[in-house]
């Protein structure tokens, strides 16, 4: 009897072999296939970081409290100041610190400590329509660092040129007009401030003083 029993057991557990075997099958091509994609993902580069966006960066320097590189290289324009560039002015590459900046008497002093600057030269031209000729000499003065008393020395013949073009233009009828001196200073600093910020993104001559005069 037990022998009977136990044969019909043994019947039962021979069909589960297949599936096995089909599952085992199954798992291995499975296995196979998702290796086959991972391996090919590595080789195309997939998981390989991609470079950091020009997005990416300015975010990174955001969150150290960093400024994007040609950010706030314009300055305001001071009160009074000529020659300086308007807020948010363009990238100065010549000056890779940004523009010169105003020098106070001390920190918590609401004074400026102003600079003075007399270039070496004298200047002699002819007046317009005129044999009488003109010799002055320049002093400029800036609130701005040495930066600009640098660019002066830097450009002093270009600077020389623009400043006896501007005289040139003198007529002898001008010479008794009470402010004819304050009016050529104006016009001498605005002529040369032109020329620095052609050349360095800058000006930062604020006033033109004559420390000697001439007409003869």
């Amino acid at each position: 009897m037990s022998d009977a029993a136990a044969a019909p057991e043994e019947v039962e557990a021979k069909p589960k072999k297949p599936i096995v075997k089909i599952i085992l099958a199954v798992l291995a091509l499975v296995l196979l296939v998702s290796g086959t994609m991972v391996g090919t993902l590595f080789i195309t580069g997939f998981f390989n970081k991609p470079p950091p966006t020009a997005d990416d960066m300015i975010a990174a320097g955001d969150a150290h409290g960093e400024k994007p590189a040609g950010d706030g290289h314009g300055e305001k324009k001071a009160e009074g100041g000529h020659g300086a560039p308007a807020e948010g002015g363009k990238e100065n590459g010549k000056n890779p610190n940004g523009p010169p900046k105003l020098n106070k008497k001390s920190p918590d002093s609401p004074r400026f400590d102003y600079t003075y600057h007399q270039l070496d030269r004298e200047f002699l031209v002819n007046l317009s329509g005129s044999r009488k000729v003109m010799s002055v000499q320049i002093a400029i003065m800036t609130r701005y660092d040495e930066r600009v008393i640098e660019n002066l020395k830097k450009h002093e013949f270009a600077l020389r040129s623009a400043v006896m073009d501007v005289m040139r233009q003198t007529v002898e009828t001008e010479l008794p007009k009470p402010d004819f001196r304050k009016d050529l200073g104006v016009k001498i600093r605005d002529a040369m401030n032109t020329l620095l910020e052609k050349y360095e993104d800058f000006g930062g001559v604020e006033e033109v003083m004559f420390t000697s005069f001439i007409v003869q």
